[in-house]
């Protein structure tokens, strides 16, 4: 995970919110997208086979997306959106900063280390030159979006007195970057097994207590 360029604010597809039932047709193509990508990948999916797998025509498709591409970054926009949503579901006021940022950190690895990410990451990396859209798109919806959401965690922990943190977005992609250690890269690149909870929890252990030195409030 990498520090945004600040001040940059990338063209992201945002997928639409179309009312019932039209709703629930865009989900339907979104969902075979998704398996049809996470199979075949970017370059071997084709919209026939993703029009199979959502019960629907291709001309439907186009309906909703214009481009296998369009409807790519729908897909990641979406997908990456949920992810990040999912790790703050805290308490952002609680009273222990160290048991806060061990469960964001744990929910956060067990994200990462899922083989559909590990397979969507390979994914976006492979289509992101042909279609720098893509990239642009995972990166604010996923690491972006999550960076933020923590920095407003680490700022209101900071407004309590609980930590000592200058610059929060900062911070929060350091403690992203600290709780991966080796574990995400290995799996990217087909080196590294399965990491176990223990294993996980022992590498977010380690990054909080690094984190902490750093950044803990040692008058409370």
């Amino acid at each position: 995970m990498r520090h945004p360029t600040k001040g940059a604010t990338p063209k992201v597809v945002v997928a639409p919110e179309p009312a019932e039932p039209e709703a629930r047709k865009h989900r339907d193509i979104i969902d075979g997208a998704r398996r049809v990508f996470l199979e075949k990948g970017f370059d071997g999916a084709s919209m026939d086979e993703i029009a199979r797998a959502s019960t629907v025509s291709k001309a439907t498709i186009y309906v909703y997306f214009s481009s296998k591409e369009e409807l790519f970054q729908a897909l990641v926009e979406t997908d990456r959106r949920k992810a990040a949503e999912g790790l703050f579901e805290f308490d952002a006021d609680h009273a222990d900063a160290e048991c806060l940022l061990k469960r964001i950190g744990l929910s956060f690895m067990t994200m990462m280390v899922e083989p559909d990410h590990i397979r969507l990451l390979r994914m976006v990396i492979g289509a992101a030159e042909k279609f720098p859209a893509v990239g642009r798109t995972f990166f604010d919806a996923g690491p972006c979006h999550g960076g933020r959401r923590l920095a407003d965690l680490l700022a209101r922990q900071t407004a309590l007195g609980r930590l000592k943190v200058d610059d929060c977005e900062t911070a929060a992609f350091q403690f992203f970057n600290l709780c991966q250690g080796n574990l995400v890269k290995g799996l990217l690149f087909g080196t590294g097994q399965q990491p176990t909870p223990a294993e996980m929890e022992r590498t977010v252990a380690d990054a909080v207590r690094v984190f902490l030195a750093a950044y803990g409030n040692l008058r409370n």
